[in-house]
């Protein structure tokens, strides 16, 4: 289960479709269950932000609509209707399900509903990391429904000692899986580099965009921007003072787009400026043998390696630039880099290894 909408792509709604992937590969039957926002007028009022068309593939059961609420930096797709408890509940009735996995357990109202109606065996992720001061109300009113989960996992270490703050207890540590693509060549590149993420301040796109003009003169490649608003970007590039020359703004893709993006780009530029749990735009370039040059912030540290990746201090627009450039000029360190981030990916987090952990967790639940 997650707490999100399908129609709109976000980390963890990434992971669990993954996972779910994984899970079958392994003979295991699974389902989702999260919001749907069906396109047309009501849903573009809600959601400016570009999402998915079309309705959710069979193995979703939505449960309602979903809405923009702002926490942890972020603008997550939070279903809170309370039509969704009861569907939530007649949902777990009629499938019979063995086990449920739950993710960010704590947020409303799909997966505090589960905890409050489900009896059988119960597996919490917890993905986000920082303050988490949403958690103060939630700890409060439903955090006793916590104690019902009978294994907690957390994403990354940050991600544990954000979660063990406010519900102290035993949290194994397993990290987001990564889509890794059958083939990979790091050489024969666009002069191009990638930026990937919603525009959030935290993210850090209006740090990067601080040093393009320079890294534009230096370099001569071009960067696409993926995930954010194409109109918010523009406006941001106006109100820095920014040339579009060389920036193209392609706003949200789907994964296969997105994947031949990475697979053709030079370098992924991840400038985010913290709250990040796990460096899961990290991982995605990696796996497409794609080097990354991205903040030293916590979030990434368990990601990076200096074989793989290029890191600089938060914020400092002149070290990003030089990153960045000194990256591109050193062709066969940068394929190097490109072939050991992939060889990393399928290492740690490729998703059939991690779903055969999932597997183990499960079963020890269920016993």
């Amino acid at each position: 289960m997650v707490p999100y909408s399908w129609s709109f792509w976000g980390a963890v709604v990434e992971h669990a479709e993954l996972q779910s992937e994984a899970l079958r590969r392994l003979g295991c039957e699974a389902k989702t269950i999260m919001g749907n926002d069906p396109p047309g007028q009501f849903t573009r009022a809600l959601h400016p932000r570009h999402g998915r068309d079309g309705p959710p593939p069979p193995d979703v059961i939505p449960i309602g609509r979903s809405v923009i609420v702002p926490a942890n930096g972020s603008l997550p797709n939070i279903i809170l209707s309370p039509r969704s408890f009861f569907r939530v509940r007649e949902a777990i009735e009629q499938e019979q399900f063995d086990l449920l996995h739950l993710h960010e357990p704590m947020t409303p109202t799909p997966c505090v509903a589960a905890l409050a109606t489900y009896t059988g065996p119960m597996v919490g992720t917890f993905h986000a990391s920082g303050n988490l001061g949403w958690m103060r109300i939630a700890k409060r009113t439903w955090g006793f429904l916590a104690d019902r989960l009978d294994r907690r996992i957390a994403v990354s270490e940050m991600a544990r000692f954000s979660a063990n703050r406010w519900l102290p207890g035993a949290y194994e540590i397993v990290p987001n899986g990564v889509l890794i693509p059958a083939a990979a060549d790091p050489g024969g590149r666009a002069n191009r580099i990638v930026f990937a993420g919603r525009h959030e301040q935290r993210k850090g796109l209006h740090v990067l965009l601080r040093a393009w003009p320079d890294i534009r003169r230096r370099t001569g490649a071009d960067l696409h921007v993926i995930g954010a608003d194409p109109l918010r970007v523009r406006l941001l590039m106006r109100r820095l003072g920014v040339s579009e020359d060389g920036v193209t703004v392609l706003g949200f893709l789907d994964q296969d787009a997105f994947t031949a993006e990475l697979l053709a780009a030079r370098a992924l530029v991840a400038p985010s400026l913290g709250g990040e749990s796990f460096g899961m735009v990290l991982t995605r370039p990696l796996a497409c043998a794609t080097p990354v040059v991205a903040s030293d912030i916590p979030g990434y540290r368990d990601v990076m390696t200096p074989e793989t990746s290029v890191s600089f201090p938060p914020g400092d627009v002149g070290a990003l630039t030089n990153a960045v450039v000194d990256l591109l000029a050193d062709e066969p360190r940068r394929q190097a880099m490109g072939a050991a981030g992939r060889a990393l990916m399928q290492q740690r987090y490729a998703w059939d290894a991690i779903a055969r952990r999932l597997v183990e967790i499960y079963e020890a639940a269920a016993a």
